[in-house]
């Protein structure tokens, strides 16, 4: 089974993400903050993909991408906001993916089958 980390810092969003997830057969653990989940790389790297909101108090989602992808640069990476405008921001460049958050989970659950290889 695939292993996601979910960061997302607004608690309804992160239980949403785990049960859509968690629906489509990955295991996944979240943290609700850039910090927590650097913890969380720290003590476990099974993680095959880490989807990343972007707007967090704190380390923002970019930067935590980019630490991400320095350490772990085999680690699949999706980029998660409401916002567009980050999409043309060079250090989004570091996720393998950006998605606008939407009430339909069915693009992510999509790109995260996609990278993970697992398309149904």
């Amino acid at each position: 089974m695939k292993k996601i980390l979910i960061v997302e810092d607004e608690k309804n969003m992160r239980l949403l993400l785990e049960e859509e997830l968690e629906e489509s057969g990955f295991e996944v653990v979240s943290a609700s903050s850039a910090e927590e989940a650097i913890g969380i790389l720290n003590l476990d790297t099974s993680f095959d993909l880490i989807t990343i909101d972007i707007e967090m108090q704190g380390m923002n989602g970019l930067e935590l991408a980019g630490t991400i992808r320095k350490q772990y640069p085999e680690k699949k990476i999706v980029l998660l906001t409401a916002y567009t405008h980050y999409k043309h921001d060079l250090s989004s460049w570091a996720a393998d993916a950006y998605v606008v958050k939407s009430p339909d989970f069915s693009e992510l659950k999509s790109l995260v089958e996609k990278l993970l290889g697992e398309e149904k």
